[in-house]
């Protein structure tokens, strides 16, 4: 008969965990387990680093469930804090856990020990995400993407074009102000430990804010340095775009966002991609042709205009 398992967890990639069950002959274990990936050669027993006390943990058997009880110690209170729960049918084999039938997590304040708390805290948090996605995703899947295109290729609509692009970017700078700040107290509340995606939002939001202000020191059209201000304005934008592309993509994955939101980004980021191909081939074929009716000046010309 398998156990059910309690996961104390530390960040996305990394857990530490302890899995209680009943062999073969009904005696209850419980071990303690450190979880690198999700790969079963990566979930090492006796590895992990929870803060156990000297009170011995234990499992046991009432009825249809099982119960597992274990001391923990730290430095300071806990507050409010994620807690999988999963279980298993199967016993694990030589200390190897086995694929779980079924899991859920639940969000519990230590610092009350309320439970009926932790249900309003969870749909709070899982509302908070969802916001923090869709500013996220409008922001730099939609708003920012959308403003860049249109300062690419349509600068022949006079300047229309530019007051779009400002428009677009401003829409897409506040709702990415927005959704840094929703992520911001979403990890405060639980203290989430995801490195990778939060830095990498900070790093994006930062560029964001640098094009911003780029806006307010661009050079006039006749100074010598706004090939330079061009250059880094264009490729900064680039850049920015491109990590927050990765990071949305994380954030569904840290978030293990339903087939919903995948399916719609993946949609929304296609449909970009296949724009900008088009819209840049015929704006290289433009080119090719003024180059072509305009061929470049050089002195064979001149010397052949003179002679004549």
């Amino acid at each position: 008969m398998g156990g059910n398992r309690l996961f104390q967890g530390r960040n996305d990639a990394e857990l530490q965990l302890h899995g209680g069950w009943l062999n073969l002959e009904g005696r209850g274990r419980i071990k303690q387990y450190y979880v690198k990936g999700f790969t079963p050669s990566e979930i090492k027993p006796d590895e992990g680093e929870l803060p156990l006390t000297n009170v011995p943990p234990f499992v046991s058997l009432q009825g249809a469930t099982i119960y597992l009880a274990f001391q923990l110690k730290y430095n300071k209170t806990l507050k409010t804090q994620p807690i999988l729960l999963a279980f298993s049918t199967k016993t694990p084999h030589h200390h190897h856990l086995t694929v779980h039938d079924d899991k859920t997590t639940i969000y519990f304040d230590f610092s009350s020990g309320n439970t009926d708390s932790s249900v309003d805290l969870s749909r709070s948090i899982l509302k908070d995400r969802r916001t923090h996605g869709t500013l996220a995703l409008l922001a730099w899947g939609l708003f920012l993407p959308v403003g860049a295109i249109l300062a690419r290729y349509l600068k022949h609509k006079d300047r229309r074009w530019y007051y779009l692009h400002v428009a677009f970017q401003f829409i897409g700078f506040l709702l990415g102000v927005a959704a840094v700040v929703v992520g911001l107290s979403l990890n405060n509340t639980f203290h989430a430990f995801i490195s990778a995606h939060k830095g990498i939002g900070i790093f994006v939001l930062v560029l964001t804010v640098l094009q911003v202000l780029a806006f307010f020191s661009r050079p006039s059209q006749d100074s010598k340095y706004r090939r330079y201000w061009n250059w880094y304005h264009n490729w900064a934008g680039r850049i920015c775009l491109f990590f927050a592309a990765v990071n949305i993509v994380l954030g569904m994955h840290i978030a293990s966002a339903g087939q919903a939101w995948r399916v719609g980004y993946g949609f929304l980021l296609g449909s970009i991609l296949v724009t900008v191909i088009i819209l840049e081939a015929l704006l290289r074929l433009q080119r090719s042709r003024e180059h072509d009716n305009h061929p470049p000046f050089s002195m064979s010309s001149m010397e052949q205009e003179i002679s004549l």
